[in-house]
């Protein structure tokens, strides 16, 4: 009797499945590491039937990687429709992508920690338009917060874009170190409960903000 054919909820469910297993390989051994045959040993199948689903390594990487800035974005985008005041719709977004760092530490650490290829590692090869989809996604939480922190600035000053980067890679800088010193447990090393400090955290990335913009208004005759 021939097998039933997999309902479309049972093929998106372990498409899924091999992308967990796919971050959990990584996560312990490293990108060099993610191998088909020990993959399917994981999930408890022959390595051809994961190349029914995704055509190489490289395909599940970037698939996850895609995922991970999926939900990154979601996160953001549902934390800055939840306020409609510059500054509290931008604190908002950086407790979500505190939060997705802190909850989703598989995802995150390969998004932005461990070393791993990068778009540029595609250009020239069959992968190069997975590669350019997954970054397009990537971008779009870097757009997000453009958008938020020019609202920001807008309401007091007309808006500078190379400011906004550098504000941008700041406020990054900080809280992706926050993350990484917390998921790799470094700042266990230098405070009882690092998990308390998020808030101090963006605390001290709005009186930077602040700072700038007082200076900047100040210099041109206007009042903060």
């Amino acid at each position: 009797m021939p097998k039933k054919p997999r309902t479309e909820e049972e093929i998106n469910h372990f498409r899924e499945k091999i992308l967990m297993y796919a971050i959990e390989l990584i996560q312990e051994h490293g990108y060099k590491g993610l191998t088909m045959r020990i993959l399917a040993n994981r999930l408890g199948v022959k390595a051809v039937t994961i190349y029914n689903y995704y055509e190489s390594k490289d395909h599940i990487y970037l698939a996850v990687l895609t995922r991970g800035f999926q939900m990154l974005y979601q996160e953001c985008a549902k934390a800055y429709d939840s306020e409609p005041e510059p500054m509290a719709r931008l604190r908002a977004m950086m407790r979500a992508y505190l939060n997705f760092g802190l909850t989703q530490s598989n995802f995150y650490n390969l998004m932005f920690t461990w070393h791993v290829p990068k778009y540029r590692d595609y250009l020239g090869t069959p992968m190069e338009k997975s590669a350019r989809y997954e970054l397009e996604e990537s971008q779009k939480v870097y757009q997000l917060f453009i958008k938020a922190v020019r609202e920001l600035v807008e309401q007091y000053v007309p808006a500078d874009e190379d400011q906004i980067r550098a504000y941008i890679i700041y406020f990054w800088s900080a809280l992706h170190g926050y993350v990484a010193g917390i998921n790799n447990q470094l700042l266990s090393y230098m405070h009882d409960n690092p998990f308390s400090l998020s808030e101090t955290i963006i605390d001290n990335l709005f009186k930077h903000i602040e700072s700038e913009l007082k200076e900047y208004i100040e210099s041109k005759g206007k009042g903060l």
